[in-house]
């Protein structure tokens, strides 16, 4: 069986994600490019691979994984010569869950909510995130030691948290500060992030022609 994996992916979505840890693990992948103004992401042939309709998702060995999250762990045991996850039997793993599953349901809802000007409910933990300043304060600390969310490793979980935190600088939801700002610069010097910027930009200007 190919271990390519087949990416399904618009540069206006979360598959940007996708797209810098699948060059991160150095993962045979190929693109399938989807339009959003001519809906083809709800059309029965992708939703006979994600019901949802929504990007990205990837199908490899036969296995549909959709949800970045999910798809950024999933990649990471998958061709684990990267290095991207911490072994199931040691102390980082849990740190490393922590951080990714954080970046799913707390920074980047956190994020979504400021950005959209939802207000704050009075029942704060009635909410995944609680408060948006305490889910960024809490980052913030994590990330003072740096360089990375578990010290000198970099994992999945940075590209995942990265990501909400470059998108949330790029729209202005957050202006990075001094933390942030060193650890979005880390992150932009790596050569898979750029080699996937580079690659989305193109699918962008496909999308334009």
């Amino acid at each position: 069986m190919s271990d390519s994996v087949t990416f399904y992916t618009n540069p206006r979505s979360r598959g940007r994600t996708v797209h810098w840890l699948l060059e991160e693990v150095a993962a045979p992948y190929e693109v399938k490019l989807l339009r959003f103004d001519k809906a083809e992401h709800k059309t029965p042939e992708f939703l006979a691979v994600n019901p949802m309709g929504k990007l990205p998702a990837i199908v490899h060995r036969g296995v549909v994984v959709t949800e970045s999250p999910a798809i950024c762990a999933y990649l990471a045991d998958a061709f684990p010569v990267a290095n991207l996850a911490p072994a199931i039997d040691t102390p980082e793993r849990g740190a490393y869950y922590r951080w990714l599953f954080f970046g799913s349901g707390c920074l980047e809802v956190a994020i979504v909510d400021k950005s959209l000007q939802r207000p704050e409910v009075e029942r704060k933990g009635a909410l995944g995130y609680g408060s948006y300043s305490d889910t960024m304060s809490t980052l913030e600390k994590a990330l003072e030691a740096g360089p990375f969310l578990l010290g000198e490793r970099f994992t999945a979980a940075d590209v995942f948290v990265g990501s909400a935190l470059g998108w949330a600088a790029m729209v202005g939801t957050l202006q990075p500060g001094k933390v942030f700002g060193a650890y979005l610069a880390r992150l932009g010097e790596r050569p898979a992030f750029q080699r996937a910027q580079a690659k989305n930009q193109e699918l962008a200007e496909q999308l334009q022609s």
